[in-house]
């Protein structure tokens, strides 16, 4: 008996959706994250305004004053879809695990002098009360933005931030030993101590900012770009020659997250600087303002972080953070 094999070759018909091909010039093949960002955002049959906001449709381009041609130009540098976003975590969170137990298991933590552990409630527990915050108002952004190319990449943010607020929670946890005493002392310090009361108005204050866009600015360009360095670099390295590397290694996934994300934040300016004078004019004004706000804010902090080098160093962050946006189009 003879059996014949033959194959049959399948020639795909399209390379993609036609959405993307339009955007891509022809029917070329995407990537992933091309295909999953491109014109998903709702446009057409929008049949009743928000009762809670009638000024504006349900997804409105008005709801800031920032205005784009194509408001897909805002593409994530780290091209973050769905699945490399949570590919990406998951190896982070492998790391940040492993750490974890290595501190846990050995006391690094906890069996601080008092006058360290102490250090540690004071200068980075009350951040978890920041970055529930920070959760909340890229949820926000998320909610009230126009197109999934900055939607996507802030419910991303959004997500982030709860589990930097479950990372700082965590820290209070490997000192008290599971016993919450020291998140209890974080949130007197974040309701009642003064060196604290400047960010907690400055977060109270970014919380009702009705225009997205500025949200933005206040939150993941100003004040992460002042926080972040001072507390996960300065105050960090300071810690770390007067008790050893325990702290950093529980804050190293904070590090490498500010670094990461500050990327995206830094395309997103530079893309909406760039397409018009008044764009660049109105982020310049708003940088200008909150950077102001957020330096007065944190000087009582950057003391207690540095003692006497405290407000020197947070001028450098400043000048830092300055340069950073300076060199994206943003004149402030």
């Amino acid at each position: 008996m003879q059996v014949d094999i033959k194959t049959t070759s399948v020639t795909q018909l399209r390379n993609t959706f036609s959405n993307v091909a339009r955007r891509l010039g022809g029917d070329k093949p995407a990537s992933r994250y091309q295909e999953a960002t491109f014109d998903l955002q709702p446009e057409v049959n929008f049949h009743y305004r928000p009762l809670w906001d009638p000024r504006f449709e349900l997804y409105d381009k008005k709801r800031t004053k920032i205005v784009m041609r194509d408001w897909y130009a805002f593409m994530d540098p780290r091209q973050y879809y769905y699945g490399a976003y949570t590919i990406a975590r998951s190896r982070q969170q492998e790391t940040m695990e492993k750490n974890t137990e290595f501190v846990e298991s050995r006391g690094l933590l906890r069996n601080l002098p008092d006058d360290a552990r102490a250090k540690v409630v004071e200068a980075v527990l009350p951040l978890r009360h920041v970055e529930w915050a920070a959760n909340m108002n890229n949820c926000q952004i998320t909610a009230l933005g126009w197109g999934t190319a900055i939607t996507q990449a802030t419910m991303y943010n959004t997500m982030d931030r709860l589990g930097l607020a479950q990372y700082v929670t965590r820290i209070g946890l490997l000192l008290d030993g599971n016993s919450g005493e020291t998140l209890v002392q974080a949130k007197q310090l974040w309701l009642e101590d003064a060196a604290w009361q400047g960010v907690r108005r400055y977060v109270e204050n970014t919380l009702v900012v009705e225009d997205w866009f500025e949200l933005f600015v206040a939150q993941n360009v100003i004040l992460d770009g002042l926080v972040y360095p001072l507390v996960y670099q300065h105050f960090d390295s300071r810690f770390a020659t007067e008790h050893g590397p325990a702290l950093s290694m529980i804050t190293s996934f904070m590090g490498g997250w500010f670094d990461e994300t500050r990327r995206w934040v830094d395309a997103t300016l530079k893309v909406a600087a760039t397409e018009s004078q008044e764009n660049a004019a109105l982020l310049a004004e708003w940088v200008a303002r909150w950077k102001q706000e957020g330096l007065e804010a944190l000087k009582p902090l950057a003391t207690r972080y540095a003692g006497e080098d405290g407000v020197a160093i947070l001028e450098n962050v400043a000048a830092e953070l300055q340069a950073r946006v300076e060199k994206v189009g943003v004149r402030a």
